[in-house]
């Protein structure tokens, strides 16, 4: 039992991730048609926002400090940061502690802005091209993008830590009733799971009960005539791109402290993410969150030793079997809408 359960969390973690970036992908095509092969390449900018805020926080200068003597006795000049200058050494520490937290409020921003360029600037121009030009110069981009990401990082994963308030483990033994220490589960995966909720609520919150949400599930129904009243459709569309992208590089900032950011994170979550659209439906945002999930846990539950032993190699290709199973029984997906892709 505390096995299962622990593998149960763990698929709830990696499903989150899943869920998020097949929600921004979803939103992508759900609203433009493009099948956006660069959707990875935002979840990694994402990460490396909190990299970068990290750097910018950690600048410093050098000081001679007086207490601090070498061995000849002469004093020490330590690197101070900036920000303990300009909020005192406790709150400026505590606030590099927090980088990771505090990169959401940067990359909101940012990826919005990135969002918006990439549509503006390319996106656009394909809209009525077939879907294998779209999967190709997407593709092209998130190569541009990962590469121009590994000229000024480096190829090494950059370690970039949660707060010490949260490095520590949750005993969800003791909290479920069962034995003390039986389960104990990361703090900073159980708060990604309760911030993918919490975003994943955010987005259909926002899509059921604003106007703006209206207008646009309006058109992602039937673009003509919703422009046919005199509604400027093509900038709405512009705007839940930029929603998309930030999901997506919101999912990354706070997977920093589970996953080190590296330049290729974007194409190791790509793939995957375009098979949880797919078994949930292309164009459904319930199938993208609904398969998520669910493929995070199969995934998980793969994983186990006894199931390795009995199938070895089955952890690796249990989301793509399911993916078979499910489109030879469902070909739209779990809920997939009639006439999409299906011309």
């Amino acid at each position: 039992m505390d096995a299962i359960i622990l593998q149960f969390l763990n698929g709830l973690d990696k499903g989150s991730a899943y869920a998020l970036i097949a929600l921004g992908l979803t939103l992508i095509f759900g609203t433009l048609g493009v099948v956006n092969f660069a959707h990875g390449a935002l979840f990694m900018i994402g990460a490396f926002c909190a990299v970068t805020l990290q750097r910018l926080l950690s600048l410093s200068h050098q000081i001679v400090d007086e207490t601090q003597k070498d061995f000849l006795g002469n004093p020490l000049k330590v690197d101070v940061p900036y920000v303990h200058d300009w909020f005192g050494p406790a709150a400026g520490q505590t606030i590099i502690e927090w980088s990771v937290p505090l990169a959401i409020l940067f990359a909101i921003p940012v990826m919005a802005l990135v969002g918006v360029i990439m549509e503006r600037g390319l996106i656009k121009h394909f809209y009525k091209r077939p879907h294998a030009d779209q999967i190709l110069v997407t593709f092209g981009l998130a190569i541009v993008l990962q590469e121009i990401i590994k000229a000024f990082y480096g190829a090494n994963p950059i370690p970039t830590p949660a707060p010490p308030a949260f490095t520590g483990s949750f005993d969800f033994g003791a909290f479920i009733g069962l034995d003390p220490n039986t389960i104990i589960y990361p703090y900073w995966r159980l708060i990604y799971f309760a911030f993918a909720m919490s975003v994943i609520a955010a987005v259909f919150a926002f899509l059921q009960f604003t106007t703006f949400g209206m207008v646009v599930r309006a058109g992602m129904a039937d673009r003509e005539t919703v422009g046919m009243l005199g509604i400027n459709i093509d900038k709405r569309f512009t705007v839940m791109f930029a929603i998309a992208a930030c999901v997506a590089g919101l999912a990354g900032v706070m997977y920093t402290p589970i996953n080190s950011p590296n330049y290729h994170m974007g194409m190791d979550f790509l793939v995957l993410s375009f098979v949880v659209v797919v078994v949930g439906g292309m164009g459904s945002l319930p199938g993208a969150v609904l398969a998520g999930f669910l493929l995070g846990v199969l995934e998980s539950f793969a994983s186990l030793g006894v199931v390795i032993d009995l199938i070895p190699g089955i952890n690796q290709i249990i989301i793509y079997l399911v993916a078979i199973v499910i489109l030879l029984t469902r070909p739209r997906g779990l809920m997939g809408r009639k006439g999409v892709m299906e011309e």
